[in-house]
């Protein structure tokens, strides 16, 4: 039985190093057409939030307890 050329391909991404796996992904995903209002609006939420930080408005929490906090919003 043959292997289509995706199988094919996957087949050979496996044998990537996981680095080389994520450089490939990040250009996959840059790769696909976005919506350029969009990606706008994503990029003025991350500079409100990163001058929100530096002027001392919000304050950083470690990863684990973000999670620890959405998990308990969403039990409750």
């Amino acid at each position: 039985m043959q292997m289509s050329q995706l199988e094919y391909v996957e087949a050979q991404v496996m044998q990537l190093t996981p680095a080389e796996r994520n450089h490939l992904l990040e250009r996959l995903i840059n790769s696909l057409d976005t919506d350029p209002e969009v990606e706008a609006a994503w990029e003025q939420v991350a500079d409100q939030r990163e001058a929100d930080l530096e002027a001392g408005l919000a304050q950083e929490i470690p990863f684990e307890e973000a999670m620890i906090q959405l998990r308990a919003r969403l039990t409750t």
